[in-house]
Order: C-alpha cells, then structure tokens, then sequence
C-alpha cells in the first residue's frame, strides 16, 4: 500500500530554516502533481507550493523566495526547503500527491499525517 510519511518538522526561532521531506512507501507509478500544504487550527487549509511532473513549480505569495519545493524521483521524495522562517509559517505541514498533472488535479490521490512547525518570535 502506498503511504506518504512527512518528517523534518520542529521548532525553531524566527529566522531560521528548515527543511521538510515526504517520502514514499510501498510501490505506484510515478507522480504527477505533489504539492506542500500546511494548516493551522481554525482556519482554512492552504496550498503552499507545488511541483509537476516536468518539474515546474509553484508558490503561494506569502512564501516566494523563502520557500523552495523539490523532489528526488530516484529515492520517491519530496522536500520543501523553508529559509528566512517566520511566526506566521507555525502550521501544521502537509504532503499530497496524485497521478495527474497539476492542471487536472481536483482532489489529491495521497496524503500525508503532517510534521508540525514552529516559529517562535
């Protein structure tokens, strides 16, 4: 059975980096569409960055040019590298996954159990 499993998450001060990976388990095809989202309680769940098949990616505002999204297709892992972090970032992270290309993607296939982090001021 395939499973997403998220590590990398903590606790770190304001200004400081962390890098999140969502590995793989079990055997699928390839991937398509994988994108980082992260929650915090009581509010609305939020896409963070993506990446397609062919490698292209996506980010939400509030993270460009602080966040960088990344696979390794070799080992089955995604990774979201996360510089400069701040207060507001404190959520609850996420992986998913599908098959299709972003552009077709409705609801995701995978989803991860999540890696907390938090940002202290």
């Amino acid at each position: 059975q395939v499973q997403l499993v998220e590590s990398g998450g903590g606790s770190v001060q304001a200004g400081g980096s962390l890098r999140l990976s969502c590995v793989k388990f079990g055997y699928s095809y390839d991937f398509g569409c994988m994108e980082w989202f992260r929650q915090v309680p009581g509010k609305q769940r939020e896409g963070v960055a993506t990446i397609d098949s062919d490698g292209s990616t996506s980010y939400t505002n509030s993270v460009k040019g602080r966040f960088t999204i990344s696979k390794d297709s070799a080992s089955d892992t995604l990774y979201l590298q996360m510089d400069n972090l701040k207060p507001e970032d404190t959520a609850m992270y996420y992986c998913a996954a599908d098959y299709l290309t972003c552009r077709r993607v409705r609801s995701y296939t995978y989803w991860g159990q999540g890696t907390q982090v938090t940002v202290s001021s």
